[in-house]
C-alpha cells in the first residue's frame, strides 16, 4: 500500500468521524465510561497492595524490659535473637531512646508530659523490636522468647516485662485482607471486561449505523473493485480516533480526581499518594488506557465492517 492510498485512507476516515457527529460522540462517550473504570481499577489494585504492604512491614514482635534490666543482658538477648534462622532484625532502642519518642508521641498533650515530669524518673524500660522473615514466623520468635522469659537459667529470665507479638489472630485478619483484595482485583477484572464488551457491542452498532449512511460508497468502491481493507480502514480509522479520543479524555479527568483524592489516600491507605503516583507512572497509564481505546475502537470497527458489509 503506497502513501497516497495511506492518505486516502486516513483523510476518508475524518472525514467519516466528523460527519457522523452524534455517533461518533455516543461512541467516544460509552468508550469513555470504560476507559476510566479501568483507570480506576488500577488505582485501587495499586491503593490496596499499598496498604496490604504497609500492614505487612508494621508487624513485628516488641520486648518490652524492666526498668532494672541490666543493659549487657539486654544485648546478649539480642545476639541471641539476631542467631535465629527467622529473623530478619532485632532493633534495640534504650530506655533512654524509649522516653525521648514518648516525649515526642505525646508533645501535644502537656498532662501527661507534666505528669511524667513529676515522677522524677524515666518509668520506661528498654524495647527489644524484632522483624521476622516471613510473617507466618512470628509464632517460632514468640516461643523462642518466652522460653528465655520462664527459664531458670537463661540470660533474659527475670528481665523480660512484656512480649507483644504479631499472633496467629492478627495474622488471620492480614490474610483476611488479602483475600478481600484478590477477590476485589477478579472482581474488577470481570467489570472490566463486561465493559468492554459493552462498549464494543454499542460501538458495533453505532458504526453500523455510520456504514448504512455510507452504503452507496460502499457499493461503488465495490463495483470499481476495491479490496477488503480498503473498504474497512477507514471505518477502522475512525474506530481507532474514538479510542484516541477517549483516552485523552480519561487521562485528562484523572488528574483533577487523583489531585482532589492525594491526601486522602495518603493519610488513609498506607502513604501511597495518588496524584504523585499517577504523574510518576503517568507513561504506563498512557499506554494503558490509550492503548485499550485503540484496541476495543479497531475490534468495533472491524466487526461492524465483518457483520454487515457483504464482503
Amino acid at each position: 500500500m503506497d502513501m497516497m492510498t495511506t492518505k486516502r485512507i486516513f483523510r476518508a476516515g475524518m472525514q467519516d468521524f466528523w460527519r457522523n457527529g452524534f455517533v461518533s460522540l455516543a461512541s467516544i462517550l460509552v468508550m469513555t465510561v470504560t476507559l476510566f473504570v479501568v483507570g480506576m481499577s488500577i488505582f485501587a489494585g495499586v491503593i490496596l497492595n499499598s496498604a496490604l504492604i504497609e500492614l505487612r512491614d508494621k508487624a513485628d514482635v516488641n520486648v518490652y524490659f524492666t526498668v532494672s534490666a541490666p543493659e549487657d543482658q539486654i544485648l546478649q538477648l539480642q545476639k541471641s535473637v539476631q542467631a535465629l534462622p527467622e529473623v530478619q532484625s532485632a532493633q534495640y532502642i534504650s530506655s533512654g531512646d524509649a522516653l525521648t519518642q514518648f516525649r515526642a508521641r505525646h508533645q501535644d498533650d502537656q498532662l501527661t508530659l507534666q505528669a511524667l515530669d513529676e515522677l522524677g524518673q524515666n518509668p520506661l524500660g528498654a524495647v527489644l523490636t524484632i522483624k521476622a522473615k516471613d510473617i507466618t514466623q512470628y509464632d517460632t520468635i514468640a516461643q523462642f522468647l518466652e522460653q528465655q522469659q520462664t527459664s531458670s537459667s537463661g540470660g533474659a529470665s527475670g528481665i523480660i516485662d512484656k512480649i507483644n507479638y504479631f499472633d496467629a489472630q492478627h495474622r488471620q485478619a492480614l490474610d483476611t485482607l488479602q483475600n478481600v483484595i484478590a477477590s476485589s482485583q477478579r472482581l474488577g477484572f470481570i467489570i472490566i471486561i463486561i465493559l468492554i464488551l459493552t462498549t464494543i457491542a454499542i460501538s458495533f452498532n453505532t458504526l453500523r449505523l455510520a456504514i448504512y449512511t455510507s452504503r452507496e460508497e460502499i457499493q461503488v468502491m465495490r463495483l470499481v473493485g476495491a479490496g477488503r481493507f480498503y473498504i474497512r480502514a477507514p471505518f477502522m480509522v475512525e474506530g481507532v480516533l474514538y479510542g484516541i479520543i477517549s483516552g485523552m479524555i480519561t487521562l485528562l479527568l484523572f488528574y483533577p480526581l487523583t489531585y482532589w483524592l492525594g491526601a486522602s489516600t495518603e493519610q488513609f491507605f498506607g502513604g501511597v499518594q495518588i496524584f504523585s503516583y499517577y504523574l510518576a507512572h503517568f507513561p504506563f497509564f498512557f499506554l494503558v488506557i490509550i492503548g485499550t481505546g485503540i484496541v476495543v475502537g479497531i475490534v468495533s470497527s472491524f466487526l461492524a465492517v465483518q457483520r454487515y458489509l457483504k464482503i
